[in-house]
């Protein structure tokens, strides 16, 4: 859920960076969607005279809306984004890298213009089967006259039917490193005490540092080219049966939870 530009933010966050710091903490971890409160802070779409923005996205796109491929820069998971107008509701959405797609989103908003319904597939980081699933938007501010109906400010609400390749992560701590891997293929072997190691498998995160907070919680941060882009602030609860999980996303100032259940 993770890198297209409209269902990116929601799913990058769904997918965060954790952290175990003892025994207790070993094993596989599947998030709850019933559980995830994404930021408030909504993300800015417009589609007006052709022409398709998100303003939200770190960095700003704006391609035409005409169903061909157009060149963006700065985006790890991506390169080329097409988007198509289906008709006043709708639009598609195809992402490229290399030529080759990996992410589509079709995003229908609703007859009365208060919520949208994005379904999604991304494989922006796996040669596995891609993660798929929808994500409802709620909108707060409608846009401008004459714009498509996509146009406005969106918060990320709900989310439904997605794929366990996109949920599940196993941990093993081996005396005091802790490896994660995902089935997407994303994984690292960290020291529990700081010290910055190589994430492995995905193209937006080149290393992460891991530091033991306490007997039960954990910081985790993540990095691109030595830069912080996410710091995930984690907690076991007593049983051990649960992860809370606070995901401060640093390149688009926002901040999510969510909760993971032990497998």
């Amino acid at each position: 859920m993770k890198k297209s530009l409209l269902f990116g933010v929601a799913l990058a966050s769904l997918l965060p960076v954790l952290a175990m710091a003892q025994s207790a903490f070993e094993g596989t971890w599947k998030i709850d969607l019933n559980k995830v409160q994404m930021s408030k802070k909504p993300d800015i779409l417009l589609l007006q005279n052709g022409v398709f923005q998100c303003k939200t996205c770190v960095p700003a796109i704006s391609v035409k809306a005409d169903g061909e491929d157009h060149s963006v820069t700065g985006h790890p998971y991506f390169d080329s984004i097409a988007v198509d107008v289906v008709d006043d509701h709708t639009i598609r959405e195809t992402d490229k890298k290399g030529g080759k797609v990996v992410g589509t989103s079709t995003t229908a908003v609703a007859a009365d213009g208060k919520t949208a319904v994005v379904d999604f597939t991304d494989s922006s980081d796996t040669d596995a089967a891609p993660i798929t699933g929808k994500v409802t938007m709620t909108r707060v501010e409608a846009g401008p006259a004459g714009s498509h109906h996509v146009s406005g400010a969106w918060r990320s609400t709900g989310f439904q039917n997605f794929s366990d390749n996109g949920l599940l992560m196993t941990f093993k701590v081996d005396g005091d490193h802790l490896s994660m891997t995902t089935q997407t293929g994303q994984s690292y072997s960290a020291k529990m005490d700081g010290t910055e190691a190589p994430y492995k498998g995905d193209p937006g995160i080149t290393s992460v540092s891991v530091m033991k907070t306490g007997a039960s919680s954990f910081t985790e941060t993540d990095k691109r080219d030595g830069k912080p882009i996410s710091v995930a602030e984690v907690k076991v609860a007593a049983d051990g049966k649960t992860m809370n999980v606070v995901v401060h996303d640093k390149l688009r100032g926002t901040t999510s939870t969510f909760a993971a259940d032990k497998q």
